[in-house]
């Protein structure tokens, strides 16, 4: 499915949008609504299979301005370190 994710990732260029994908999706942020919802059908679109499976989670905090990296650097100073740590190999 590589390919086909890509193929959606790439769709988000278009658009005035920040995204990062993760092994688990991609977060993307935008200043309105409709940019957002006008991004995630074209990525939706831009994938090329019989069947397509789009969740779509929407955080709308409207009280004030922020990012969603903001959410993960508070993690990262109440651990005094990085929110992520590498798996050992055997």
């Amino acid at each position: 499915m590589a390919g086909e994710v890509a193929k959606a990732v790439a769709a988000l260029d278009d658009f005035d949008v920040a995204y990062e994908t993760n092994p688990m999706g991609t977060v993307i942020e935008a200043d309105s609504i409709d940019e957002l919802l006008a991004a995630v059908a074209a990525a939706h679109e831009a994938v090329d299979a019989d069947r397509v499976s789009t969740l779509l989670k929407i955080d709308d905090k409207r009280t004030r301005d922020g990012r969603a990296t903001e959410k993960v650097e508070a993690v990262e100073r109440e651990l005094g370190r990085p929110a992520r740590k590498e798996r050992e190999e055997d």
